[in-house]
């Protein structure tokens, strides 16, 4: 049966010694949390994918799946990849901190842990949660499509309902990770600190991407917009009776672009874009590209 989510924010406890969960448990139960514990990696896995908790305290040193192993599934897994995990433990050595990170982990306290210092850590990221997920929900409400992508692995951590399905028409239909070229971009943006955007071409259809700005938790936002030019290519099939790749080649003559652009962007090469040319030349009765460009644009504009 689902928890009542209204009535206190929800986390849950994964610890293998059972007098640390008692402890925090009555700590936490006292201060108005929702608190649920785990003993077991597999068990946390489970209970996190089943209730989505707000924030996860988790003993890093465990017997079985240590707590390392747990983060990573939990990052790795859609449903759960945004709850902020606060490590639990006694190593604070720096490679074990380290690891603590790369596992994803947002946060971590040293054992033998300090009750009011776990609630002050929990209430800092549950505050910062919250407001990217006011920020999320007015972006669904408005139908952006957004995304949110880890700069180090490319690891889509959220997106609009909106982006997912355009990246899903575009890419693969359940895109976790930010291809090449795009992880590239947002790398080279960021390192020069400026205003940038990315346009792919995918067809008859653009997709320009603008990096928007960075979280609290270090990954980018980026703002998707599709541009189609399906409605003047079939235009263009309809005025001048031309074939569907025909009508595409006028179309981004008309855009200025060369035989190699074009070959670039429809997947022909120059060649094949120069012998559609000279048919498109024919059915248009004219000799030069800029007669042809003219001649098409002037008929987008009376609307075919």
């Amino acid at each position: 049966m689902p928890l009542d989510r209204q009535s206190a924010d929800l986390v849950l406890i994964v610890d293998d010694v059972p007098e640390n969960l008692s402890v925090l448990h009555d700590a936490l139960d006292e201060s108005g949390f929702t608190v649920l514990v785990a003993t077991n990696g597999e068990t946390a896995l489970a209970r996190a994918r089943q209730a989505v908790p707000d924030v996860i305290l988790l003993d890093a040193m465990m017997p079985g799946m240590d707590g390392f192993e747990v983060a990573r599934r939990l990052k790795a897994d859609f449903s759960t990849q945004h709850i902020p995990i606060i490590f639990m433990t006694g190593l604070t050595e720096t490679e074990h901190v380290v690891a603590a990170f790369n596992a994803g982990g947002s946060d971590y306290v040293s054992k033998p842990i300090r009750t009011g210092e776990v609630i002050a850590r929990i209430s800092a990221h549950l505050q910062s949660a919250r407001q990217m997920k006011q920020a999320r929900s007015a972006l669904d409400a408005f139908g952006q499509a957004t995304i949110a992508v880890r700069p180090d692995s490319g690891l889509i951590t959220w997106q609009t309902p909106l982006a997912r399905s355009v990246l899903g028409r575009h890419f693969t239909p359940d895109i976790r990770s930010a291809p090449e070229e795009i992880l590239e971009w947002i790398r080279n943006a960021a390192a020069q600190q400026t205003a940038s955007t990315l346009t792919l071409h995918r067809a008859d259809t653009r997709l320009i991407f603008t990096l928007h700005a960075q979280t609290s938790d270090g990954d980018w936002l980026l703002v998707l917009r599709e541009e189609s030019d399906r409605a003047p290519t079939e235009a263009l099939i309809a005025a001048f009776r031309l074939t569907q790749k025909e009508a595409e080649v006028l179309y981004w003559v008309t855009q200025g672009k060369t035989n190699k652009d074009i070959g670039d962007i429809l997947g022909s090469s120059p060649r094949t874009v120069h012998k559609h040319l000279e048919h498109v030349f024919e059915k248009l009765g004219v000799e030069t590209r800029t007669a042809a460009a003219n001649l098409a644009l002037s008929r987008l504009r009376q609307g075919g």
